[in-house]
């Protein structure tokens, strides 16, 4: 019997019949690991197209699209609840979405709570006039390639990301102003 042949004894596999399955097996295992990490390991850096997505609304009926929204420079802004930079980045959004044109300029938000009831109960105290889509299940900040939250992304008219920015300090709100306007004042 050659070394590639099965050898069984009595119901117990022995050492050739091991090898003789792993030969079979390693391709299979490592081809599907390649193939479920090759749709998972996506991220959107900068000069990257940003992912489209379409969401379920957190404040009303309908989506929110990103697509929707091309043409326009878009500050997309991840937040949670629990998140106290998150927290601080509402309102503070919220005064630079009123700062540009509507028609040039527009923030949207995601919000990632498990639980929609607690984001609406923080927008009670932080009332925000631009649009924030749910995604309890988590889907839209692993197509993004979150790594911390909050995260942000400045996308040009275009759909190209322009900045990334994780985390938020109220100090960078004049680097983030600076960056926008250079964005909508840049030809269509």
């Amino acid at each position: 019997m050659h070394d590639d042949e099965v050898q069984e004894c009595e119901g117990t596999k022995g050492p050739q019949t091991m090898r003789y399955y792993g030969r079979l097996i390693a391709p299979l295992v490592a081809a599907s690991l390649f193939l479920s990490l090759a749709g998972v390991a996506r991220s959107a850096d900068e000069g990257d197209t940003a992912p489209a997505f379409a969401a379920k609304s957190l404040t009303g009926p309908g989506t929110v699209s990103l697509s929707s929204y091309r043409g326009k420079v878009v500050y997309l802004d991840f937040w949670a609840s629990w998140c106290a930079p998150c927290q601080a980045a509402l309102p503070a959004l919220e005064e630079l979405r009123k700062e540009f044109p509507a028609d040039q300029f527009q923030v949207i938000a995601v919000n990632v709570d498990q639980d929609p009831e607690k984001a609406l109960r923080l927008l009670e105290k932080h009332k925000i006039g631009y649009p924030s889509a749910a995604d309890p299940e988590g889907r839209l900040p692993a197509s993004f390639g979150l790594k911390t939250m909050p995260t942000s992304y400045l996308i040009d008219r275009q759909g190209v990301v322009r900045l990334v920015h994780p985390g938020f300090r109220t100090s960078d709100v004049d680097a983030l102003r600076k960056q926008i306007r250079t964005l909508v004042e840049a030809k269509k």
